[in-house]
């Protein structure tokens, strides 16, 4: 029983934050394949680790923390390698996401332009696009608040100079 309780936990958990992991996707891929495939690979990252969470940390700070690790890692791999999970400990409810080819052609060119980054400065960018603190931040990705601030006036700049170049077709 308990485990169900924590199953229902932890996708009534998921769910509501399902928006933070399909930027996530968004971010660190370019197919709707691999963003369904990175998606799994998060939840199934997720539901391991949850019974390792302890709250001293928002869960939400948690969940970026595995996110982006799991997408960070996974672009570095850059081959996959297919895991073998037993599918009935997996729970069920939570839906693979489902992609619109219509998208709004500005925040097209703000992911082409974010593509060109680092995985580091994507990270940065989605965190500071949720309207993260500097704070938060350095607990979710363990680079200090200065650090981060000049980064993120770099990233800034960059995305600028490759937003007006994907406009004018320079890229």
């Amino acid at each position: 029983m308990q485990a169900k309780l924590n199953q229902d936990e932890f996708v009534a958990l998921v769910h509501q934050h399902r928006a933070m992991l399909y930027k996530v996707c968004n971010l660190y891929c370019t197919s709707d394949y691999d963003k369904q495939d990175l998606f799994q690979e998060i939840v199934i990252q997720l539901w391991g680790a949850y019974p390792r969470f302890r709250g001293d940390s928002k869960f939400s700070t948690w969940l970026y923390r595995i996110a982006l690790n799991t997408a960070i890692s996974d672009l570095r791999k850059q081959k996959k390698i297919i895991k073998s999970v037993e599918p009935e400990l997996l729970p069920t409810e939570i839906q693979d996401i489902q992609y619109s080819n219509e998208k709004e052609e500005r925040l097209q060119q703000l992911y082409k332009a974010i593509n060109h980054l680092t995985e580091i400065e994507r990270a940065i960018t989605m965190l500071y696009l949720e309207d993260k603190s500097y704070e938060e931040m350095e607990d979710i990705l363990g680079i200090n608040q200065n650090n981060l601030r000049v980064k993120m006036n770099r990233i800034k700049e960059k995305l600028r100079k490759l937003t007006k170049s994907v406009e004018h077709g320079v890229r």
